[in-house]
């Protein structure tokens, strides 16, 4: 008869579990509560260790403090050379122990011979010194060398102090000269006495540590003693000898703490075995519980927790079986990318659990809008894909995402807030056979991208050139990142800004200039887009700025004038870097000029007014470039304090054959002398042009006519008078 073995019951396996659990719970916390103990004592151990260490040190400094305030003394220089025993036991000798606690003093001649001695308040005879001479005269010599090597004023602040044995007594001795304090009495370098200062490390000193510190049995053990232990401090001097230790009785807190709470733990392990039992009794009731907990654990493995939509990982399974059954049915798959467009917007104004909100009306949009074939998922944030089945071709895609966007033309109720939410789609189709749904979900982003780029609110259905267009500005911007690191490629030309009798230069205008070795001399134009699209407009813009910068600096160059971008002006750190930028180069902020353009002015953005308003406050110039074709109201030309307006060269260009733009153009520059702004003339090219725009009182002239753009050495030698600029009739780059 053959036995059947049947799997155990989850109740058994769950009860093993958590008795294994159990166990090692109580090992771990066990484990834990005695590397927690242990280490709260080390910690202590140390911390008292540092007190003791700094309180030595503490009596070595008072020890100096002490000695200094009668070794810079006028008498002191005199008593102690005239060898007055008297004045020398009142002040430099019994007084110090008597006063501060010295234990031996000691006077020595500019031949170290001793002239006063005191031990323990006594004065003694000077021969005494014999016996601890062996001990103080090296730290006495090193005192000399720095006399000896040292100025005029070293002597006041020569001074040594170091560990040692006396006596075979371990103590902290300080040594220092007696110098002047005053003019009034002369001692010459070499003849300095000096006052030797002997504190005994026993029972006083270590009983002041041990009340500063609130160490316990705070004692000396000899140099030989046995009874080292971890709460122990060696003396050591400074030539690495143990001169004796210091000991004390070591405090233990974590100890402590677990003696006096072993009670209350012992109560709770009894505690949580009781509960554990409970529990334990409770498990097969629980094993159908835990079996419906699986299942959910399981749906929410694949669904958005605040949609209930499949989440990335279903969505890229049904969109592989989707591919799939399209092969076998010869059918099609289209995939929606849908983005909602400013979704940061409602959270940064409205809050997060509105923008919570907008996403699930979002889901339940998006879900009524489709069959029930078709899968709706989101990806994260307010990024969602749609799976559509069966369609013939775009336009089956295209008619759906018309209903779609007609549906977020609704707006959307979020609390007591009403508020109107486009979407961009990105829509790519699978091919007739063979499709990857890697290339199908990027080609979708790809749409997306542009869907977002042509003004949001929209759809655009992937075509191949997309793939083409996007390769090639990635490429382009691989390539501008190594030449902005290389420095090769990139140059700047420089095209003078004249005065009103065109032969003064006030300035020049940077121009950026990029010889690809491709693509040839790309237009400044396009470089900016590309940078501004791929994130790079603030590495080019900070190149551009520190190459002109750098130029002014070291030419006579009046001032330069350099475009900046939109963006870089949305920066709230752009004025602090750039300040930082013209330090480097050496550059005062009133030599550079900030070209914008009038987008900047429409935008009316607080962080762009703050920061123009920045730039200007350090003496920085800021002018409105190409005026004239766009919609500035005059108003913003006030409320932005604009230094200078530059007429568009479309309205300088034809002022000597179209009345109208001669007419447009007096009505500017008269703009910009009633708002006392100073106006430039760009794309001056012939003479009658010229000779109008002076008739027009226009301040400044640029153009091909005076100058073209040149290369820094070229301009460099038109202001040096070593060369003239050439003058010609063309197009500017």
């Amino acid at each position: 008869m053959v036995v059947q073995s049947h799997p155990r019951p989850l109740t058994f396996q769950v009860t093993l579990t958590v008795l294994a659990l159990a166990v090692l719970g109580l090992g771990l916390a066990a484990g834990f509560g005695l590397l927690a103990t242990l280490q709260v004592d080390r910690a202590a151990l140390d911390t008292e260790r540092t007190f003791l260490v700094n309180g030595l040190k503490e009596e070595a400094e008072a020890l100096r403090r002490e000695q200094e305030s009668i070794a810079v003394w006028d008498d002191a220089v005199t008593y102690a050379k005239s060898g007055d025993q008297q004045w020398m036991a009142e002040n430099l000798g019994a007084w110090m122990h008597s006063y501060y606690g010295h234990d031996r003093v000691y006077v020595l001649d500019d031949h170290d011979q001793p002239v006063h001695a005191m031990r323990d308040g006594q004065t003694v005879a000077s021969e005494v010194f014999a016996e601890d001479r062996n001990a103080i005269l090296p730290l006495v010599g090193r005192v000399r060398q720095v006399l000896a090597a040292g100025s005029s004023d070293t002597a006041g602040k020569a001074a040594a102090e170091d560990l040692v044995t006396i006596g075979d007594r371990p103590a902290i001795l300080s040594v220092m000269p007696l110098v002047p304090s005053s003019d009034r009495v002369a001692q010459s370098p070499g003849s300095e006495f000096v006052h030797v200062a002997v504190q005994f490390i026993d029972e006083a000193l270590t009983g002041r540590i041990a009340s500063r510190y609130q160490l316990k049995n705070l004692h000396v053990l000899p140099r030989l003693t046995q009874t080292i232990t971890d709460a122990t401090v060696p003396l050591i001097g400074s030539h690495g000898v143990i001169l004796g230790y210091v000991g004390w009785q070591q405090a233990r807190p974590g100890t402590s703490l677990v003696r006096e709470a072993a009670p209350a733990l012992f109560g709770a392990m009894a505690i949580s075995a009781a509960i554990l039992i409970y529990l334990l009794r409770r498990l097969r009731r629980a094993s159908g519980q835990l079996q419906i907990s699986q299942d959910k654990a399981r749906y929410l493995a694949f669904h958005d927790t605040l949609t209930g939509l499949p989440n990335r990982a279903l969505f890229e399974d049904r969109l592989r079986r989707a591919l799939v059954n399209a092969d076998r049915d010869k059918g099609r798959v289209a995939l929606l990318y849908v983005d909602l467009d400013r979704f940061k917007h409602i959270n940064d104004t409205l809050g997060h659990p509105a923008g919570d909100e907008l996403v699930r009306q979002t889901a339940v949009r998006l879900v009524q809008s489709v069959r029930e074939i078709d899968t709706v998922a989101r990806l994260g944030g307010d990024e969602f894909a749609i799976i559509l089945s069966g369609v013939k071709d775009a336009r089956n895609a295209e008619d759906f995402c018309d209903i779609m966007l007609a549906q977020f033309s609704i707006p959307f109720q979020l609390a007591d807030d009403q508020v109107f939410v486009s979407t961009s789609i990105g829509i790519a189709l699978s091919p007739d056979v063979g499709a990857d749904p890697d290339d199908l979900l990027r080609k979708a982003d790809i749409a997306l991208y542009e869907a977002k780029k042509n003004g949001r609110g929209r759809y655009q259905v992937f075509a191949g050139d997309m793939d083409e267009i996007l390769l090639r500005k990635r490429r382009i911007e691989s390539e501008l990142r190594e030449a902005l690191t290389s420095g090769d490629q990139i140059r700047l030309t420089y095209q003078p800004i004249y005065a009103g009798d065109c032969q003064t230069i006030l300035g020049a205008e940077a121009l950026l200039r990029w010889a690809h070795p491709i693509h040839a001399a790309l237009p400044p134009g396009n470089l900016v887009a590309i940078a501004e699209e791929r994130g790079m407009i603030g590495l080019l813009g900070d190149y551009v700025l520190r190459q002109a910068a750098c130029f002014a600096a070291t030419s006579t160059l009046p001032w330069v004038a350099v475009n900046v971008s939109p963006l870089q002006l949305r920066d709230k750190g752009f004025p602090e870097r750039l300040a930082r930028l013209l330090e480097e180069c050496g550059l005062t902020p009133s030599r550079l000029q900030l070209e914008i353009t009038e987008s900047v002015l429409l935008a009316n953005n607080d962080t762009t007014r703050s920061v123009l308003a920045e730039l200007r406050a350090t003496g920085i110039l800021v002018a409105l470039d190409d005026f004239g074709t766009g919609y500035s109201a005059i108003s913003y030309l006030r409320h932005h304090r604009i230094d200078k307006l530059k007429i568009d060269r479309s309205f300088i260009q034809t002022i000597g054959s179209d009345a109208g733009a001669a007419a447009i153009a007096k009505a500017l520059v008269d703009l910009a002398l009633a708002l006392d702004i100073r106006v430039t003339a760009e794309g001056v090219e012939t003479e009658a042009q010229k000779d109008r725009l002076i008739a027009m009182r226009c301040h400044e002239f640029q153009g091909y006519l005076l100058s073209p753009p040149l290369e820094a050495t070229e301009l460099s030698a038109v202001l040096a008078g070593g060369a003239q600029p050439l003058h010609m009739v063309g197009s500017r780059d």
